[in-house]
Parts: C-alpha cells; sequence; structure tokens
C-alpha cells in the first residue's frame, strides 16, 4: 500500500456541475477567462463555465455579477441565472460585499472549492501517484506506491484501482484522470505500443478502470497531462494568469523522454492523439539502439548519457531536440520536467538554454526562447491528470 497525505475533505462531488464533459473521450469546450458568452439556450452549458472559471480565477476576493457580466458579454440578467443555480447547487457563494462608484454596495461571488473533486492517477514504469484536486486544482490528499508496468494488466490495474479507492475515503469525486507513458489513443483509452511495453497494445485501460471504480475515467499521455496542467494554471505567463493563449512545450525526462505540445493555450494532441512522441525523433543515424526500435533516438542518447553520468551531454542532447521544435513550432517556452531533470535541475536548464541561444544567435531572430522547470514538482503529472476532469468544467483547454 501507499504513503497517504490527507487534510480535511468537504462535499461529495457535484454532477450538476454545468458543462461536465469529465466523461472518456469527451473533450471539453475550448474557451479561457474573459472569453465572450453567447445567450443562446443551447449554450448554457458553455456560459456556466465561462461565468464559472471567472469565479475560479478570482479566488477568495470574488467577483460582482456585474464584472462577470462586464467580463463575459452575457447580460446581467443571464449572468443572474446562471449564478443562482450555481449557488442552488453549492458551487458559488457569497463573499461579502464591495463598495460602488454610485447605489448600494455590489455583492461579490466566489467559488466553492470544496464542491467536488476529481483525481489524478499517474502511472509512472516503476511508480504509481495518485492526488486528490478539489474544483481549483489544490490537493487535498496524496499516495504513492511502488509500480511495475510491465508487470500485466490485471496486476497494474488491480494495484491503481486499491490505491485510488484508498486514497477517496468516502469523497465520492467527479471522475478520474489516468497518465502514463505513450504512445495511446486518447479518445478511446486505449493503449498502444508502449515504449518497452509491447504487452500493452491493445489494451483498453480506460474502460478496465471505470469498471473497476465505478467512476468516469479519462486516459492520456502523461506529458499531455502534464502540459494541460500548467495550460490552465498561474505561474508560467502561459496559463489562466494571462491571455491563456500561448504556445509552450513541455518536455518530460524520466525513465522515458516525451513532449506535451500546447498551441495557442490548447493541448495539441493530433489527428490520432498521437502528437509529441518527442523521444523517438532519431538525431544520430547509427547510434545506440532504442527500446522503440529504432538507432539513435533523442531518449536512448539522454538516457545512456545520464546513465555514464555526463549530464551535462544529455542536456545538450534535450537542446537540439528542443531547437528542433523551436524551429518547427515557434513556439514562446520550453518548459523541462521529470525525476532526471528534477535531479540536475540547473545543469538541464543551463544545456538546453545554451543550446537555444545559440540557434537564436546564428539565425539573428532575437531573444531566445526561454527554458524553465515547469512548476508542479514531482506531482506535476498527477495534478495534470486531475485536470483532464476539471479543465472542461470551466471551458479551459481540452479535457
Amino acid at each position: 500500500m501507499g504513503d497517504v497525505n490527507r487534510t480535511k475533505v468537504g462535499g461529495a462531488g457535484v454532477s450538476g456541475i454545468p458543462g461536465n464533459q469529465g466523461v472518456p473521450g469527451n473533450p471539453g469546450t475550448v474557451a479561457g477567462a474573459g472569453a465572450a458568452g453567447v445567450n443562446l439556450p443551447a449554450l448554457r452549458s458553455h456560459n456556466a463555465a465561462l461565468v464559472l472559471d471567472l469565479l475560479r480565477t478570482a479566488g477568495a476576493a470574488g467577483i460582482s455579477r456585474l464584472e462577470l457580466a462586464e467580463r463575459t458579454g452575457l447580460t446581467p440578467q443571464a449572468v443572474s441565472k446562471i449564478t443562482a443555480r450555481l449557488r442552488a447547487d453549492g458551487l458559488a457563494t457569497e463573499a461579502g460585499r464591495r463598495a460602488s462608484t454610485g447605489g448600494k454596495p455590489r455583492t461579490v461571488l466566489r467559488l466553492v472549492p470544496e464542491a467536488g473533486h476529481a483525481v489524478g492517477l499517474h502511472l509512472d514504469r516503476d511508480e504509481l501517484t495518485v492526488v486528490l484536486c478539489d474544483l481549483t486544482g489544490a490537493v487535498v490528499a496524496e499516495r504513492r506506491a511502488p509500480l511495475d508496468l510491465g508487470a500485466g494488466a490485471d496486476a497494474v490495474v488491480d494495484g491503481a484501482a486499491g490505491e485510488v479507492s484508498a486514497l477517496l475515503g468516502g469523497v465520492a469525486p467527479l471522475g478520474v484522470g489516468v497518465a502514463l507513458p505513450g504512445p495511446l489513443d486518447h479518445t478511446s483509452g486505449v493503449l498502444h505500443r508502449v515504449t518497452g511495453f509491447p504487452e500493452w497494445d491493445g489494451f483498453a485501460l480506460r474502460d478496465a478502470l471505470a469498471g473497476r471504480l465505478g467512476l468516469p475515467v479519462v486516459v492520456d499521455k502523461d506529458t499531455n497531462a502534464a502540459a494541460l496542467g500548467v495550460a490552465v494554471g498561474p505561474g508560467t505567463g502561459v496559463g489562466s494568469g494571462s491571455s491563456g493563449g500561448g504556445s509552450f512545450a513541455y518536455l518530460h525526462l524520466g525513465t522515458g523522454l516525451g513532449a506535451g505540445l500546447v498551441l495557442g493555450g490548447v493541448v495539441h494532441r493530433g489527428t490520432r492523439t498521437g502528437a509529441g512522441e518527442f523521444g523517438h525523433q532519431v538525431i544520430q543515424l547509427d547510434g545506440p539502439l532504442c527500446e522503440c526500435g529504432n538507432r539513435g533516438c533523442i531518449e536512448v542518447l539522454c538516457l545512456d548519457a545520464v546513465g555514464r553520468g555526463t549530464v551535462d551531454e544529455a542536456a545538450r542532447v534535450l537542446g537540439a531536440g528542443a531547437a528542433n521544435l523551436v524551429g518547427l513550432l515557434d513556439i514562446d517556452l520550453v518548459l523541462l520536467g521529470g525525476r532526471t531533470v528534477a535531479a540536475h535541475e540547473e545543469v538541464f536548464v543551463r544545456g538546453v538554454g545554451a543550446v537555444l541561444e545559440e540557434r537564436a544567435r546564428r539565425e539573428g531572430g532575437g531573444a531566445a526562447v526561454p527554458v524553465r522547470v515547469a512548476p508542479g514538482g514531482a506531482r506535476g503529472v498527477a495534478e495534470g491528470a486531475a485536470q483532464l476532469l476539471l479543465a472542461p468544467l470551466f471551458g479551459r483547454g481540452e479535457g
């Protein structure tokens, strides 16, 4: 059994959240705070998501109905109806009164974070992390346990379901977001030939876990989940603390190497949900054999260099791959994560940054794309997995 770290949790999950699309394979509305609303009954859930997101970003200070109307473009009457429903569902409550420039003081409203919860489950090759998050994405409980991804589907599903059940302790969440190495089909929740674990090919992980837990389950690659967590969160300049329209690459170097791509504020998965297989770019034709079957992939070159203790070399190799992404996608930011990066943060930020700076000097296109360590630390992927359920409720990113 894993270790548990729990703080007090209130509420029992909310099934009536407007715009709830946190069900397997169902993407959420793409919208950000301040996006325009539409006064049509068919878009009632969309408009409620806009209001709910503004309540979330306002925090404990709250926001008035007038401000909600101004920032969404909805009529005051529409906002009053939406907020009345949110209050009736226990999702919003009064946060006091604010002085007005004329007339009586305005009542301000805030989100009730404990009104609903989502589970984020990170299945790494050798470790499981599961978190319980409230509606703001804050972690209120966490468990970790050893995991052998090669032990077979039954053993992994049993272990994962047991840890999730132990974490919940009676809380009824909106669902479970699961993140693990790819490739996989995000839409159907079916795994493909996970690098190093070909026996998973064709396994319907989403349906298997949903059947065991009796909860909605969404499955995605670990890198996509982490990127989504960044895209909807503050502190990066491309998340909810800004315009929400930025583009960045999240590069995850742990027991493997992959990328999560956010383009125009939305996670880019591709037509077959296979985008981001960054680690298997071949950059050395006669290089060492990779577990994917190719030679000279960025992943095997990075991991071999780390294994030899030449972390500087690994950082330069990772930088070469990052430079390729910058050249192809013209992204604004490169974020680094994963346990290998965490063990040598300064080396990787410096090494990748140096390669990007050299590229910028060579091309004369201005300042280099910045490189930073991704927020979230060791549980960043698990927190992002919870956002697979939470983000669509607020019309954020893509769930």
